[in-house]
């Protein structure tokens, strides 16, 4: 029953039942006055009725009043108690449907969970038979390649085997052709031998008259010309002993001079003064067994530091350079405080700076040349010109990255400079079968004055190393692949790293381009190409690396100048004025025996410590110091070469690791960056052997790095510059001239838009 219809069966029904109640009841009262009056006889039948209907009627009313009030009363309590039953059912009902829908969310949560977990249990099984399916299918596919490609191979091991055996056969019929006619050829020729034998030896008696001959005359000549100077030295001393005469009358013996070389120091044990550019040094010392075993790639020691390699002791041409001359002395006055100062901090002066230890040389290279020529008439000339540009370069700070560097170069590059290194790589040519040999550098005059600032300095005094008195460029000695060339009073030696550039090469071929020049391209494994075009002497004019997606990464590249007439071999340093350094030495060169922990990554990746004027070629910066000097340098001292060897042994290899490591990681950001090696020797011995002994020792580091290190060879390029750049100023063997040399020569030969 609805609350509704309990209200009303328990409030209207009884209120109605008053009310039909009421007329029996008044009708009653309305009969007792009839009753009383026939009882009484006082009043009148009508005033009596009146009384009892009004007393009928006032009863009548209270009784219905109170009746209609316990009504109300009743109908309100059972009212409230309906009222109050409703609510405590309604709560009632909403504590069970609540209590209803959470069992039915457990139910359905339960049954859900049971539905994941099985779903997820078929879903893996799923998975588990489609990875089972894919492992036999994969695996009858690899067994099934296996059996195919060992088919293949047993085809083409076949195929090979007959080829090679009707090669073989073929070639065993031609051997024996031509073991025939070299038979009758060794007769004739044995006949013929005999023949020019017999005039030879007759030829020989009369060369070896000759020369006895001509022996004598200079014997004559030599003994005349040292007679006159023992008589010019005699009244030399005589005259001097003249001048200043001793106390008690007696004059000062003569002082014999001793021989010197290089640098103004007396060569160790020796008697004589060198008569040539390529006579050994007396008491040269002897090369040592180097550390551990050779590392693949480097060369086998040579016959001592200085002593000419065995069997190249005579030059290719008769003519010999000039004599070089002794270098001036060099007398530093400061003391080991003030060099530590000034190594700290060299912009506050514009002295030389050179490396504080005992004998410390210049810093700079190109300092170092300017004191081999000029001594410390060279130092004040530099200190004067480094003193007029002081105010120019505080308002120029060195550059922040490469681009800084080459802030003045970008303005100056042609518009259409990709066009030209693309048709460099695409140009067409005429293939050749063979590696070109490329042409010794031509004869060129220059004039026999420097010119620096617009000052004629003598030919005597140099501030960049250029006297420029050249003459002619001729091949002094050949060695191996390396050719010595005499330029005026000065040597240099220049390889060819092509054999190196091949190391790991799938292919390589050669195309000949208009205008003398050769383009080479080798094929590395992956695909990728390295392209180089020379000009007819060798140098590089651009070098690219294309992997095998055609993009081309540039390494080196030089814009052609059209400057008219020119050396091939020239220090072009000449037009810049000297270098400030303004960083601290430890800045500028970093020492790995002495910070083998430093970051060389962060040294190697810095930028040059000067702007670079232009992008130069690769040979500009081979033959300039001044140029090199621009960037900075990893001195791999680490590395004792024993003297005479240009061996690297295991051990000391290792402790390349840190500096390959960064040269490395600088690749993988920039595969077109350029590493030059350069090679040195100590004072011990020629001139000429020990720049080919420079030269190997710059060589061997390279395939060193390349072979055990993976630095690809292309992105490394070598020198050797002998005892020129020496550390320690010393004429003695000594450890530290005896090292290479790493810089980051990038921003000299590459223009960085083009990275």
């Amino acid at each position: 029953m609805s609350i509704r219809s309990k209200l009303f069966a328990t409030v209207a029904l009884p209120v109605l039942s008053v009310s039909v109640a009421v007329p029996p009841a008044v009708g009653d009262s309305l009969m007792k006055p009839f009753e009383v009056a026939q009882e009484g006889g006082g009043q009148s039948d009508e005033e009596l009725l009146l009384q009892k209907q009004r007393q009928a009627e006032e009863e009548a009313a209270r009784q219905a009043a109170e009746q209609q009030r316990a009504a109300e009363e009743e109908a309100a309590r059972q009212a409230a108690e309906q009222q109050r039953a409703a609510e405590e059912e309604a709560a009632r009902q909403a504590a069970e449907q609540q209590r209803a829908a959470e069992e039915e969310a457990a139910r359905q949560a339960a049954e859900q969970q049971k539905a994941a977990e099985e779903e997820a249990a078929r879903q893996a099984a799923e998975q588990q038979k489609a990875a089972e399916e894919e492992a036999a299918r994969q695996a009858a596919e690899q067994q099934k390649a296996a059996e195919e490609e060992a088919a293949r191979q047993a085809a083409e091991q076949q195929k090979a085997a007959e080829e090679e055996a009707a090669r073989k056969a073929a070639e065993e019929q031609k051997a024996a052709e031509e073991q025939k006619a070299a038979e009758e050829q060794k007769a004739a020729d044995e006949q013929k031998a005999a023949e020019e034998q017999k005039a030879a030896d007759e030829q020989k008696t009369a060369d070896e008259q000759k020369a006895a001959e001509e022996q004598k005359a200079a014997e004559e000549q030599k003994a005349a010309e040292e007679q006159k100077a023992a008589e010019e030295q005699k009244a030399a001393e005589e005259q001097k002993a003249a001048e200043k005469p001793k106390a008690g009358g007696e004059t000062a013996p003569a002082v014999e001079p001793q021989p010197q070389t290089g640098e103004g120091q007396p060569v160790p044990g020796a008697e004589q003064s060198q008569t040539g550019e390529g006579q050994p040094v007396p008491g040269a010392e002897q090369p040592q067994t180097g550390e551990g075993q050779p590392v693949p790639g480097t060369e086998q020691p040579q016959t001592g530091e200085g002593q000419p390699v065995p069997g190249t002791e005579q030059p290719v041409t008769a003519e010999q350079p000039q004599v070089q001359q002794p270098a001036p002395e060099v007398v530093d006055t400061r003391t080991e405080e003030e060099k530590v100062k000034i190594a700290d901090d060299p912009a506050a002066t514009d002295e030389t700076v050179v490396l504080p230890v005992e004998n410390g040389a210049a810093v700079l290279d190109s300092d170092k040349d300017a004191d081999n020529a000029g001594g410390n008439q060279a130092r004040e000339e530099r200190q004067k010109l480094r003193e007029e540009l002081r105010a120019k370069e505080e308002d120029a700070p060195p550059p922040a990255d490469d681009a800084a560097a080459q802030a003045a170069i970008a303005a100056e590059m042609p518009a259409d400079l990709p066009q030209k290194i693309e048709a460099n790589l695409n140009e067409k040519g005429t293939r050749v079968d063979e590696a070109p040999v490329f042409v010794v550098p031509e004869t060129t005059n220059i004039v026999n004055n420097t010119v620096i600032n617009n000052t004629v300095i003598n030919n005597n005094t140099t501030v960049n190393n250029i006297t420029n008195n050249i003459t002619e460029v001729k091949i002094v000695e050949q060695v191996d692949n390396r050719v010595i060339l005499g330029v005026g009073d000065q040597i240099f030696v220049r390889g060819d790293d092509r054999p190196r550039l091949r190391y790991d090469a799938e292919e390589t071929y050669y195309d000949q381009l208009p205008r003398g020049r050769t383009r080479e391209t080798i094929v590395r494994p992956g695909g990728y190409r390295i392209v180089t075009v020379y000009n007819r002497y060798g140098d590089i004019l651009q070098r690219s690396r294309v992997d095998r997606d055609g993009n081309e990464y540039l390494m080196i590249y030089a814009p052609e100048r059209d400057e008219g007439p020119r050396p091939a071999i020239i220090d072009v340093g000449y037009e810049l004025p000297p270098m400030r350094l303004r960083i601290p030495v430890r800045d500028y060169i970093a020492d790995v025996s002495d910070d083998p922990d430093r970051d060389y990554y962060e040294f190697l990746a810095e930028p040059p410590v000067e702007r670079v004027e232009r992008v130069y070629t690769m040979d500009e910066v081979r033959h300039s110091a001044r140029l090199r000097d621009k960037v900075r340098r990893v001195d791999l001292d680490t590395i004792t070469f024993p003297t005479g060897s240009a061996e690297v042994s295991m051990s000391q290899a290792k402790t390349m690791r840190k500096v390959a490591a960064a040269m490395e990681k600088i690749l993988a950001k920039d595969p077109g960056e350029t590493f030059f090696i350069e090679g040195h020797t100590d004072a011990v011995g020629s001139d000429r052997s020990n720049l080919v002994l420079s030269d190997k020792r710059a060589e061997s580091v390279a395939s060193l790095l390349t072979e055990v290190y993976g630095i690809p060879p292309e992105n490394l390029a070598t020198q050797g510059y002998g005892e020129r750049f020496l550390k320690v100023r010393t004429q003695d063997a000594e450890q530290q001239n005896r090292r290479v040399t790493i810089r980051r020569v990038t921003p000299l030969v590459r223009p960085v838009a083009q990275r």
